[in-house]
């Protein structure tokens, strides 16, 4: 295993700085996707120990907006940029070139936008519900390994829409050993994390994954890169929502 291998993703996937000698280009970043629940993993504990030290000092939705924000901050917004590009892609009326350019625009749609305000809204209630400062740190480490399994199960499940920044994912985890690990490390650390619940929350977050992957297909034709953010970002809140109702 060289640095490349935990590297290259993590400077696809935080603001984290890495060595200039680590190659982040596409290609050697989509090569090591399998190791994106590992990044996960180190995402939720930087996110989840900021968030069990400020629950002995603040509560409630405080909480919730602070957390969320270093959530997104930590991940540079990218994949929250993608859910937005995705929503007004589906919402734009035409043709799949129409929809495509849309979804390219910097500017953001009304559904981008909206679907941005509820996503931020539905992680500050979901962090704000939990009553115990160690369970919250648990499910983030928890739903952001989920988060980014998804992406690379879709990435080997489904083919892309056209050539683009979603194709290099595509065609790299068409392996399936790296399925395998990328699967054995999630399903192994999130019993350990959270039991058969976080079980529960990896079973809905695969059931979401799978609905983008059908709506994506239908609309676009495939896969696109914004389907893959908007499903880390899906699967991120409704694993949290899940864990903060059913662990006791």
């Amino acid at each position: 295993m060289d640095s490349n291998t935990i590297l290259s993703p993590m400077s696809f996937l935080t603001i984290i700085p890495v060595p200039r000698s680590i190659n982040t280009d596409l290609s050697i970043v989509a090569k090591n996707m399998h190791w994106f629940p590992i990044i996960g993993a180190l995402i939720g504990t930087v996110v989840g120990i900021f968030a069990y030290v400020i629950s002995f000092y603040l509560t409630g939705y405080l909480v919730g907006f602070l957390v969320t924000a270093v959530t997104l901050l930590i991940t540079g917004m990218h994949h929250a940029d993608a859910l937005a590009d995705f929503a007004d892609g589906l919402m734009a009326k035409g043709g799949r070139e129409v929809k495509r350019r849309i979804m390219s625009e910097p500017a953001l749609g009304t559904a981008g936008t909206l679907s941005l305000i509820l996503y931020v809204i539905g992680l500050i209630i979901a962090i704000a519900t939990f009553n115990s400062a160690l369970k919250l740190f648990f499910s983030i480490i928890t739903a952001e390994i989920i988060a980014k399994y998804v992406m690379v199960i879709e990435a080997g499940k489904c083919t892309s829409a056209w050539e683009g920044f979603s194709s290099p994912f595509t065609k790299a985890m068409k392996d399936k050993r790296k399925i395998a690990y990328a699967s054995i490390f999630t399903v192994a650390t999130i019993v350990i994390l959270s039991g058969f619940i976080g079980l529960i929350a990896l079973g809905v977050g695969l059931i979401i994954a799978t609905i983008v992957n059908i709506v994506s297909s239908r609309t676009f034709g495939g896969i696109t890169g914004d389907a893959f953010g908007a499903s880390n970002e899906i699967t991120r809140l409704s694993s949290l929502l899940v864990l903060s109702q059913l662990i006791l």
